[in-house]
């Protein structure tokens, strides 16, 4: 595979502009992908696209084709490694008048942005929410909760679905991305909006960690790693054992063809700044190297298209960057969760995550610094 990809390059071949694609993904949305990329062939038969799919380990791989000078033409990224090629002048800035601004939401574009330059076109954004069992709630006799709960209430409602060891009140993580929003709605976080400042020593940010620390070892609302044993808290919620789970939209096809409760979403609770969780983006960029950008646009306009992005929203995998798509059928229609709008209220509430070009080592930091805390 490696071989395979320090040989690739744009070429042309047979009067074809050969362009080279990658990007991650499962195996049902690399079975999406696929048919897209076969349709843009056909519309542009001038154009030819070698998929480049990466499933594990993408962004070391990336990395090593950048520093080979075999960057593919096209590069599915997120917000959190963009910076890294934005700033190294590796990446194509797209201006206002290149693709329909106005038709992604202004946060999306935001977060694919670097020093106030737009570097990918946004396909889908991301915010943590709680998945809750419906049925646990019922059977505790605990009300759904309401999308103006505090963090007081929440804590209380965790507290009324534990019935330890078989039930949880809410899941727990030690992994940056799921405790951020803590951080967030107390005040604080990792790095100030405009990335001068560490305010990870805060006293919000404390707040924010003691608050989150205290569901797993003063209120035992959450599990412990010796009481998950092996398992994900996403299996966990999956079995029943537990009564809230934070996560994102990317888990929803998996709960639509596994979980046999009821269940249902509700945006994350108010703490002392507000109800405030990170948001996130991944789009389609452009290497600026690219030997055939001209072909290489083509693409991420056709992928950026409202048609196609619709194609990824009705899988339920995404919440889509298109404002066109987010409020379509597509979108809010059909199956669970039952309030798929709650994904777009959140988007009003959350803040770009703040993200440096060292944002991946500040995470490891992070993580390895609270793992006493935790435990």
């Amino acid at each position: 595979m490696l071989s395979f990809f320090l040989c690739g390059c744009s070429n042309k071949s047979e009067d074809r502009s050969v362009i080279q694609f990658a990007s991650w993904g499962s195996k049902s949305e690399v079975e999406i992908l696929k048919p897209v990329l076969a349709d843009f062939e056909r519309e542009n038969p001038d154009i030819k696209v070698e998929f480049m799919h990466i499933p594990q380990n993408y962004f070391q791989k990336i990395h090593l084709l950048f520093a080979s000078n075999k960057a593919p033409d096209v590069i599915f990224l997120n917000n959190q490694y963009l910076p890294v090629y934005a700033n190294a002048g590796l990446l194509k800035k797209f201006s206002d008048d290149e693709f329909e601004k106005a038709a992604f939401y202004p946060k999306a574009i935001k977060a694919l942005s670097w020093n106030n330059d737009c570097y990918a076109i946004p396909r889908d954004i991301s915010m943590l929410v709680i998945f809750y069992n419906r049925d646990i709630f019922r059977k505790k006799g605990v009300p759904f909760p309401q999308k103006t709960w505090t963090m007081e209430e929440f804590l209380t409602v965790a507290q009324m679905l534990t019935s330890r060891p078989d039930v949880f009140g809410i899941s727990f993580e030690e992994d940056v991305l799921f405790y951020l929003p803590y951080l967030m709605s107390f005040g604080g976080g990792l790095l100030s909006d405009d990335l001068s400042t560490d305010i990870s020593e805060t006293k919000e940010t404390i707040d924010g960690l003691n608050f989150y620390s205290d569901l797993r070892k003063k209120y035992h609302v959450a599990p412990l790693s010796s009481e998950s044993a092996s398992a994900t808290m996403a299996q966990m919620f999956m079995q029943g054992r537990l009564g809230m789970y934070i996560s994102g939209r990317w888990i929803v096809p998996k709960f639509r063809e596994e979980i046999k409760f009821d269940w249902d979403i509700v945006q994350f609770p108010q703490g002392p700044a507000g109800s405030i969780v990170p948001l996130d983006a991944s789009g389609w960029a452009i290497s600026s190297s690219s030997r055939n950008p001209d072909a290489a646009f083509k693409l991420v306009k056709y992928l950026s298209s409202k048609d196609t992005i619709e194609k990824f929203t009705r899988s339920g995998l995404i919440v889509p960057a298109r404002v066109d798509v987010a409020e379509s059928k597509s979108f809010l229609d059909g199956a669970k969760p039952y309030s798929s709008r709650v994904f777009l209220d959140v988007i009003k509430t959350s803040k770009p995550t703040p993200v440096s070009v060292e944002y991946r080592v500040i995470l490891d930091k992070t993580k390895e610094k609270n793992e006493n805390l935790f435990n």
